[in-house]
């Protein structure tokens, strides 16, 4: 853990959060400033801040990320359409530096590319 860290902060119970999930691992929450109708978060419970500091040992845990996400995207009638964001540093658009998934959905989403 980070003790600086925003979302270190909320996986301790020090910040509040509208929890989706949480286990051992992980932890889901709604986002604060959502940009579709479901828009959700689901975090680590391990600290590294980007995505690109993960280390071998910690795949596992990020696709236990991705599968959470899947899972609460069903439960809250998403269904197998939305998006998964992932950003990767400050010029990608990351804002917190503790790697992260979004998942966006409820509504239809346009081509990014």
């Amino acid at each position: 853990m980070d003790e600086n860290c925003l979302f270190c902060k909320i996986i301790k119970g020090e910040i509040p959060s509208d929890k989706l999930y949480e286990d051992d691992d992980v932890l889901a929450f709604w986002d604060i400033a959502p940009q579709t109708p479901k828009h959700f978060l689901v975090i680590p419970k391990k600290h590294f801040a980007r995505p690109c500091d993960m280390e071998e040992e910690d795949e596992q845990l990020m696709g236990k990320v991705l599968r959470i996400g899947a899972q609460i995207a069903r439960e809250q009638g998403v269904g197998d359409h939305y998006r998964v964001v992932i950003n990767n540093g400050k010029e990608a658009g990351q804002i917190i530096f503790h790697a992260h998934v979004h998942i966006l959905g409820g509504k239809t989403l346009t081509s990014l590319i």
